[in-house]
């Protein structure tokens, strides 16, 4: 039985990937920031699910503490929380790079570090860090400059980490472009979206989950980055 840590899992491809993980009868340890219902049903499912707000300057040092009460060894972190933050919705700039900096590469970066000894007594042949980053750090995003950047920062860390935990620690990133849609985007963006990759279509989140488990049967894939965009680099 594996032992996983998934921050940001309370709704969309987080909640689906540990559902995924309790279905298979993994230990899951999950954090929230807000607590919407599907946290109550992970933990009828058996999740072990940790308040957490990252932008608490003490945050990552309280959660670090939770996860080593609960348990002495990891066989996965993957970094799932984030935030879709932008210019054209937050004015003030400076707390948004700082934010989108914070939550997207300062966390991931804190906690890879602190739980490192955890990772390296996993009882597996090897553990895993896994980073959720995101397209537009192949290609940038005038709309989202902060939080591409961020994601890129994301990504850089996982060439140093991987370079650092190896052999034990394998570290890689999953960049998806779309994968599902929110339930208030309209037809029209839809349609739009969907035009961006040559595979036109919303793949759903046993996409990202997929690639997940692949990451994690692979006793050979470090410090590389599985491209889930519909091949949109094509377009």
């Amino acid at each position: 039985m594996a032992t996983i840590l998934i921050t940001g899992a309370a709704q969309r491809i987080g909640l689906d990937l540990a559902k995924h993980f309790l279905n298979k009868g993994d230990k899951l340890i999950i954090t929230y920031r807000t607590k919407h219902a599907s946290v109550n049903e992970l933990l009828e499912l058996g999740a072990i699910c940790l308040s957490c707000d990252f932008e608490q300057s003490d945050a990552v040092e309280k959660l670090v503490e939770q996860v080593k009460s609960h348990t002495n060894e990891l066989s996965a972190i993957i970094h799932n929380a984030s935030s879709w933050d932008c210019e054209s919705k937050n004015p003030d700039f400076n707390s948004l790079f700082d934010n989108m900096m914070n939550i997207h590469a300062k966390v991931p970066y804190l906690l890879n570090l602190a739980l490192t000894p955890l990772l390296q007594n996993s009882s597996d042949e090897h553990s895993d860090i896994i980073h959720i980053t995101d397209y537009v750090v192949e290609k940038g995003s005038p709309k989202h400059i902060a939080y591409a950047a961020s994601k890129a920062a994301l990504d850089n860390l996982t060439r140093s980490f991987s370079a650092k935990l190896a052999p034990k620690v394998k570290v890689n990133s999953i960049a998806p472009s779309l994968i599902i849609f929110n339930d208030h985007d309209d037809d029209a963006y839809r349609a739009k979206t969907l035009k961006k990759s040559i595979m036109a279509l919303e793949p759903g989140t046993a996409e990202v989950i997929n690639g997940i488990e692949m990451i994690l049967n692979s006793n050979y894939m470090t410090g590389r980055t599985l491209q889930l965009d519909g091949g949109r680099h094509l377009k």
